[in-house]
């Protein structure tokens, strides 16, 4: 018991040395709300675990960490700067778990975490997902413009189409707008409208809002029509029947095929001005600080249109090939992706970590913006697994 009690006025000390960043209360589910508008949840992949994945959401937040990956390190550093919420880009649970016990290293570390009252945030391939993401983060350290998503997630665009009263067109309009809808590429406020004649007869027991009760009512109406991509429904419905005037809102929502650019895997810009290919390589290494990049037999051409992707980027060589890519910078790649791109542009693999890293600037840059009064910290312990021996 007086061990316990020890950590926990070491805890308590710790959250009392950051309390002049907080002016206000902060509890994780603040955080966390942020987090999922950055990258939504609904945005990872189908074999990802992203979210609160250990912690209460409703406990006051002390500090906030930013890593790459939860290990013990990390945890150990939590506790000496007073921050109980980790948010990392990778999962700590990501398999299934049958059992959590101090033998296996993943249960250690809930465990730990659950002891000190830490929460843990896992943001990961939803983040890779949207342009101002892993990959857009990437794109803005290699100076690339242009930028869009190299292989945009299909299924991501719905359209709502909705009628209004002529009266409340634009305050309607204007709602749906704020809550997200009618941007396509460059331009946002798109949308589509036509003036009609609707009909409805109000039941007994209805309060409409025009018209009488048990009688045929005729309305000039305006048939509204914008895009939205998938993940932003819930929030546009709920302004749509918060703005418009009627009891029950008539709308439609249907799936789209087009490819919406904001959201899919990969990145693809341009540098300001081509560069000779050995040259773009060593500024690759010096930016991402990798000591180990693979790469492909050199083309006798200039690089200009660079594709790239943080981790495992393999699934995306011929996407790179068919956008016209000359480079495509990526991690994790197997032996024979190479053949795929000799010949066709240069492939090059700088390393898992050394692609992700900069994940943690950009996590502490967007929270920092957010709550500027609350102490949000990036881990200073590297959590990169990998060494390198060199022989020659």
């Amino acid at each position: 018991m007086g061990l316990v009690d020890k950590s926990s006025r070491k805890d308590a000390k710790n959250a009392r040395n950051l309390k002049f960043y907080n002016s206000i209360v902060m509890k994780v589910s603040d955080i966390i709300h942020f987090l999922d508008t950055v990258a939504p949840p609904s945005l990872q992949e189908s074999y990802d675990n992203v979210g609160l994945l250990v912690g209460d959401a409703e406990s006051n937040c002390s500090g906030v960490i930013c890593c790459l990956d939860v290990t013990d390190a990390i945890l150990d550093e939590s506790l000496e700067k007073g921050c109980n919420l980790i948010v990392a880009h990778h999962p700590l649970i990501f398999d299934s778990i049958k059992q959590i016990n101090a033998n296996e290293q993943t249960g250690r570390l809930i465990i730990k975490a659950i002891q000190h009252n830490i929460s843990i945030y896992a943001i990961h391939t939803n983040l890779d997902n949207v342009l101002e993401g892993v990959n857009g983060k990437m794109a803005a350290l290699l100076g690339l413009t242009q930028c869009s998503v190299l292989l945009p997630k299909p299924g991501a665009l719905k359209k709502l189409i909705t009628f209004i009263p002529l009266a409340q067109v634009e305050q309607v309009r204007a709602a749906l707008f704020f809550a997200g809808a009618g941007q396509i590429g460059q331009y946002d406020e798109c949308s589509f409208s036509c003036i009609g004649e609707g009909t409805f007869k109000a039941a007994v027991g209805a309060t409409p809002y025009v018209g009488e009760t048990g009688v045929r009512h005729t309305e000039s109406e305006v048939k509204l029509e914008l895009i939205y991509p998938f993940y932003l429904e819930s929030n546009l419905l709920n302004a749509l029947k918060s703005a418009h005037p009627y009891q029950e809102v008539a709308y439609d929502l249907i799936p789209l095929s087009n490819a919406y650019q904001g959201v899919g895997a990969g990145v693809i810009g341009e540098l300001s001005a081509p560069q000779n290919a050995a040259q773009f390589l060593r500024r690759v290494s010096e930016v991402f600080k990798s000591p180990l990049v693979r790469y492909t037999n050199l083309l006798d051409k200039p690089i200009q249109k660079v594709a790239l992707c943080g981790g495992a980027g393999g699934f995306l060589i011929n996407a790179a090939l068919c956008a016209g890519a000359q480079a495509f910078i990526t991690a994790d790649l197997k032996y024979h992706d190479f053949f795929k791109a000799t010949g066709k542009l240069v492939l090059a693999d700088i390393g898992h970590f050394e692609s992700e890293q900069f994940t943690i600037d950009l996590l502490q840059e967007r929270l920092a913006e957010k709550f500027p009064t609350f102490a949000v910290l990036k881990a200073s312990v590297s959590t990169n697994p990998v060494n390198y021996l060199w022989h020659k």
